[in-house]
């Protein structure tokens, strides 16, 4: 940025190191409790895949975990692919509640949902579960973040939005609906020279909860999932600024942040995780099962309902990725001190 004469130059960017004190504080994650364990159990029933499966969201109803389970339940039932399905919501702690509820489960007719969110919970949180105690089944889509405010806000674009933080960076409270939505707007702070620690960040419980902040005035910004925030976009309610994608959405006239020139691309994709005793043969049957389900025009119509972009991965090449995205993440916390 250039500066006038006479004009003190402003302070380089912090280091991801100097961000250490953003607020991602560990947090003892509550004991599970045996009626979420249980309940999984008893609606699982009986253990063929087939015949009776059980979708565990991992959060509570409404946010995107929620969302896509019950697409995908309504997709299966749609085309009989089970005989029996039904959704399990376990909310709590970043969605590592239920990671524990299913590492604990020995029946193989159960597949939790998870991914970025997660990971960075799990560190957040310094939760005993962890992402590798289930094992990975497919991953299916991912979705982008949106950087959004409300309509009746001043930012007409993100530059005045970012001039206004970069000036009072604890009267911009921003908001997100978990842990992934905390990450995307460190990465954004630090790529736009805005110190995260100074900034005052109010978690919410899911993307309803955000949106609901940022419309009664608690939150002035958010980093929310795409297909939470853009309804509220179109009925007028809020703006989106920009959205955190590589690349343009189709139909989509709101700019990526990179065309911006804030490299700024953290993805929240989502994958199928079954317990950790699955056999290899009941893995490949339940990889069958959600690619058979991906395969439909009922999801098909999903994904582009809520602009979902997807991303099928399974074996060990999911397995890798896994790894590689805990690693990854994992560096990113320790940069910044978390």
């Amino acid at each position: 940025m250039a500066h006038a004469a006479g004009e003190e130059p402003a302070p380089a960017p912090p280091t991801r190191r100097r961000a250490l004190s953003i607020g991602f504080g560990v947090v003892a994650v509550p004991v599970i409790g045996v009626a979420a364990y249980q309940s999984i159990r008893a609606a699982a029933g009986g253990t063929n895949v087939r015949a009776n499966l059980t979708l565990v969201a991992p959060a509570a109803a409404g946010g995107g975990w929620d969302t896509f389970q019950r697409e995908m339940q309504q997709t299966m039932r749609s085309n009989s692919l089970v005989g029996n399905v039904q959704v399990v919501n376990i909310p709590g702690a970043g969605g590592t509640i239920a990671l524990e509820s299913v590492s604990r489960l020995n029946e193989p007719n159960n597949l939790m949902v998870g991914g970025t969110g997660q990971i960075a919970a799990q560190i957040q949180f310094g939760t005993d579960a962890v992402i590798a105690d289930v094992t990975p089944v497919a991953r299916v889509v991912e979705e982008y973040a949106l950087i959004t405010v409300p309509d009746s806000a001043p930012y007409e674009d993100l530059e005045s939005l970012l001039d206004a933080w970069r000036e009072d960076p604890k009267a911009m409270a921003w908001t997100g609906g978990g842990s992934f939505d905390q990450l995307v707007m460190t990465d954004l702070a630090l790529a736009a020279g805005i110190e995260p620690a100074q900034t005052t960040y109010i978690p919410s419980d899911g993307g309803g909860e955000a949106i609901q902040a940022l419309l009664n005035g608690t939150a002035k910004a958010t980093a929310g999932g795409f297909a939470d925030m853009l309804p509220q976009i179109e009925a007028g309610r809020l703006r989106g600024l920009g959205v955190v994608a590589p690349d343009r959405l189709d139909g989509v006239d709101i700019p990526t942040l990179t065309e911006l020139g804030y490299d700024v691309t953290l993805t929240n994709w989502r994958a199928m995780f079954a317990p950790p005793t699955v056999t290899e043969e009941e893995t490949a049957e339940l990889t069958a099962i959600v690619q058979e389900a991906v395969a439909t025009p009922e999801w098909k119509a999903a994904v582009e309902k809520y602009y979902w972009k997807e991303v099928p991965l399974s074996g060990e090449e999911l397995t890798q990725f896994v790894a590689d995205e805990t690693e990854r993440i994992a560096g990113l916390y320790e940069e910044i001190g978390g």
